[in-house]
């Protein structure tokens, strides 16, 4: 498509007015959120560029709000539980502080870059970044480009440059497939979550190593794909629980799969917990919706949502002073929270998982389940 045609239709980028003022993204970016480290000579190329292609900034609405903070969210999360309990925090502390927050959703694999286009124009000051964007390095360098404030959410691993609030994926992981274990359970089967986000990574690592330091096998058979939505667990339960030889539970990398396994056990006619225990992950509202209800690692997805928001206008008020910012790893407990879906009864703190027994439970379903011969290992 040419100049003239984008300007015709309106549908220009951040990138064509960059192309056209002969500037960086980055300049623009800063012309339009009004910083002063732009010549006048360069702010007025940039105004010409944006007036031609009739680039959408919305300068009204951003000039009305003077003085104020407004913050993108970046989201293309497949699970609709996480996002919803993450909002009631974020728009909580927004509210309470008079910050105003932008949500911006991704469509297709390289919609991150129109969507990020869309929150500058908008007049955004920072964003934030939900999974599993706030691991996509690519996302996180153009917004260092272009001097955007961003602050990722639920990573495993955190930028040395990026803010971050998170808790510790692997240790509550962990602590599941223990507390599995001491309930008797010796033939355990995982569904994982989005390969591209690193606390699926580590919930799946750390359902290797806990099955390990148990000296229980893992059959290739018992670990199955998942991408964290409803949909995925549907697939992944079907193909465990259809197999000869069930596993006695079953550890979803989130609730929304956990729920997915339940209602195939059911469809099966199978007993939860009597003849499979199913555990999840997150601890959002569905874990407590579907029956039994879920037993599983409580995130506080809603507290991160409001650290979120503090870090994110801490950094851009440092930003408006022309100070450092100050990069801050903000790690939050979790708990573990025993229901009806494993056993009843048991709930353990987030305390390091080093501190806890991997025990057996002499309870009548461990006694039960202690007959199931373990299933050969797959090679880790």
């Amino acid at each position: 498509m040419t100049e003239q045609q984008k300007t015709l239709q309106g549908d220009a980028t951040l990138y064509d007015v960059a192309r056209l003022a002969g500037v960086s993204a980055m300049t623009v970016s800063r012309v339009i959120n009004g910083t002063k480290r732009v010549s006048d000579e360069t702010r007025q190329r940039v105004a010409t560029a944006v007036a031609q292609l009739r680039y959408e900034v919305n300068v009204a609405a951003r000039a009305a709000r003077v003085g104020s903070l407004r913050i993108g969210l970046l989201y293309s999360n497949p699970s609709a539980a996480f996002l919803s309990a993450f909002l009631v925090g974020a728009l909580d502390r927004c509210s309470s502080s008079g910050t105003q927050l932008i949500l911006e959703k991704c469509a297709g694999q390289l919609g991150w870059r129109a969507a990020i286009d869309h929150l500058i124009a908008s007049g955004v000051h920072g964003i934030l970044l939900t999974p599993p964007l706030c691991d996509s390095r690519p996302v996180l360098k153009l917004l260092a480009e272009l001097d955007i404030p961003a602050v990722a959410v639920a990573t495993a691993r955190p930028s040395k440059s990026t803010s971050a609030v998170r808790i510790d994926d692997y240790d509550g992981a962990l602590s599941m497939v223990r507390h599995l274990i001491s309930l008797g359970h010796r033939d355990i089967a995982f569904i994982k979550g989005d390969p591209r986000h690193t606390p699926a990574q580590l919930r799946h690592r750390a359902f290797l190593d806990a099955m390990g330091e148990a000296r229980l096998p893992v059959a290739p058979d018992r670990v199955a794909d998942g991408m964290f939505t409803y949909r995925s667990g549907l697939a992944a339960a079907r193909g465990l629980l259809e197999q000869s030889d069930r596993p006695s539970a079953i550890f979803a990398c989130n609730d929304d799969m956990a729920a997915a396994v339940v209602a195939v056990a059911h469809g099966m006619r199978l007993d939860v917990p009597g003849d499979l225990a199913v555990c999840g992950f997150d601890d959002t509202p569905l874990a407590t919706t579907v029956w039994p209800n879920l037993t599983t690692v409580h995130q506080p997805i809603s507290e991160m949502g409001q650290v979120a928001v503090e870090l994110i206008c801490e950094q851009i008020r440092c930003q408006r002073k022309r100070q450092p910012s100050v990069v801050e790893h903000r790690l939050l407990p979790y708990k573990l929270v025993s229901r009806l879906s494993s056993t009843q009864g048991w709930e353990a703190s987030g305390a390091p998982a080093s501190e806890r027994s991997a025990g057996v439970s002499s309870s009548p379903q461990a006694d039960r389940i202690r007959n199931t011969r373990p299933r050969a290992a797959s090679s880790r």
